[in-house]
């Protein structure tokens, strides 16, 4: 066995658990170190007192093609504990909602709207973007313009065009590629995942697994510096905390990358440069609860256009019955936007008032005696934008600082953010690091 390193993550996020675990299982001592008071990450969820599962903060489930995930629990032992229910997705169009989560649905919603032609458009460019490994020819041109050219504009206004906007805002139209857009109906299937108890289960039965095996996971203590070690101690890398200062023979960061620029100053200016360079939406999700079902369906995507103030409304319990929520009826009302929109900076009690009326257009009998309960999350990074020609802004995961790594979900291009990408990053990072020590034996 190698030498043993003392390694420190920063963020016990997906990433940073699944680094941690490869770690530790090579002989690693590992310490975590997450500014929240739990595990979890941008998947972190929260409990009602008279529920029986977590919550996701944000709205999250697994794709059955989700391999890293999905083998990360086969190799813990716990695929029995993966739920694959069968939820519908709906899109609004014209004032009503049809079903769009199967080939079958599609094409009948495509053939009564637009007719043969654009049936026949909309059907090679699906089976193409399907069936093609090369994405990179796609990120020399914006999506925008790949399925206005290939799609036709009729399908483009009714199906892509809103997702786009819904996803990056109007702005982005002509900055977003169409590599993302390709990852997302290249790798993505209609089945959906969850694990018995909600993701906060997971995360929690992951986190008792790494401490019982040694691993330390320091929960609210966020971390103000990472710098070189002082002389004398070549390669090393101290992390600071307001509490402490600990030395480390390596570092892996799963944080933002605006936070990575701010953590390390010791890194080469254009390192940094590239990390400020990566723009991200911010996300806000208001997660209502309701006395009784609004609508037969689990995910509808939306259009702005149409005048709903929010991307998308989950109905979470379409998905995972109410009876683990203590017969409370879940709806997420999701929105990403720029970190300088006006609803970063309003209250909950005002998104409800924005929000709510919206309801009636779902099912015209909701009535606001429904509500029972509500909650207001938000986070400024949540939704990397990827330009035209994104591979060439993507940062190394091992930074040109020695001992000092970074894996973030804005490193995962050209697939979109998720769990099953932080961890296969936050895997790669552990690869990279004990790549490292075995060289220095």
């Amino acid at each position: 066995m190698s030498t043993q390193r003392h390694i420190a993550i920063i963020g016990a996020g997906i990433a940073g658990l699944a680094a941690a675990l490869d770690l530790n299982e090579a002989g690693h001592r590992v310490t975590l170190y997450e500014a929240a008071p739990q595990a979890g990450g941008l998947a972190a969820g929260f409990r009602a007192p008279h529920w029986e599962w977590s919550l996701e903060k944000f709205y999250h489930h697994w794709f059955a093609s989700d391999k890293y995930m999905l083998g990360l629990i086969e190799r813990l032992g716990w695929r029995d504990q993966v739920l694959f229910p069968r939820p519908y997705t709906v899109i609004y169009y014209q004032g009503k909602f049809y079903p769009l989560d199967s080939y079958v649905e599609a094409f009948k919603f495509t053939l009564s709207k637009f007719g043969p032609i654009d049936l026949v458009r909309f059907g090679l460019t699906g089976v193409y973007l399907k069936l093609t490994p090369r994405w990179q020819p796609l990120e020399q041109v914006t999506a925008d313009a790949w399925m206005r050219q290939w799609a036709g504009d009729r399908i483009y206004n009714a199906l892509w065009r809103p997702l786009l906007v819904g996803k990056f805002g109007e702005e982005n139209l002509d900055v977003v590629n169409m590599a993302w857009l390709w990852a997302r109906i290249h790798a993505r299937t209609t089945r959906l995942g969850t694990f018995v108890g909600g993701f906060q289960a997971f995360v929690d039965k992951l986190a008792d697994l790494l401490r019982s095996r040694g691993v330390e996971i320091r929960l609210s203590t966020p971390v103000t510096q990472i710098r070189r070690a002082e002389a004398g101690q070549a390669g090393r890398l101290t992390v600071a905390t307001a509490d402490d200062v600990a030395t480390y023979d390596a570092v892996i960061s799963t944080s933002s990358p605006a936070l990575m620029a701010r953590l390390a100053p010791d890194l080469p200016e254009s390192y940094s440069a590239s990390l400020r360079g990566l723009k991200s939406m911010g996300a806000i999700v208001l997660v209502v609860t309701l006395d009784r079902q609004l609508t037969q369906y689990y995910w509808h995507s939306l259009a702005k256009e149409a005048g709903f103030p929010y991307l998308a409304m989950v109905e979470h319990t379409n998905f995972i019955g109410p009876e683990h929520y203590g017969g409370d009826h879940i709806l997420y009302l999701g929105d990403y936007l720029q970190t300088d929109h006006e609803y970063f900076s309003l209250s909950k009690e005002e998104l409800l008032e924005r929000f709510l009326p919206s309801l009636e257009r779902f099912n015209p009998a909701f009535e606001r005696s429904w509500v029972r309960e509500s909650w207001l999350w938000k986070t400024a990074y949540a939704q990397p934008v990827p330009p035209v020609n994104h591979s060439r802004n993507i940062p190394p995961i091992e930074t040109p600082l020695p001992g000092l790594y970074f894996a973030s979900m804005s490193q995962v291009y050209p697939w979109d953010r998720g769990t099953n990408y932080a961890v296969e990053i936050g895997q790669r990072a552990a690869a990279l690091v004990m790549a490292e020590a075995s060289s220095n034996e």
